[in-house]
């Protein structure tokens, strides 16, 4: 899914592809609905949860 990039929030990413969802789970990001996924970047996310942005991105773009 290419048109995700990690300067859109989860909460719009989720909205936009919601098979985003258990990728960002598996990858350790279990809080999807809570307020601050909400208004969190997902590079700003990936680097909270230690995650390499380009590795999940990678796998994002896989989908």
């Amino acid at each position: 899914m290419s048109n995700v990039t990690k300067d859109m929030t989860i909460g719009e990413i989720l909205m936009a592809n919601p098979a985003v969802a258990p990728v960002l789970m598996d990858a350790g990001m279990h809080c999807l609905g809570c307020p601050s996924a909400q208004g969190e970047t997902l590079e700003e996310a990936a680097m909270v949860h230690g995650i390499d942005i380009d590795a999940l991105m990678s796998q994002i773009e896989a989908l």
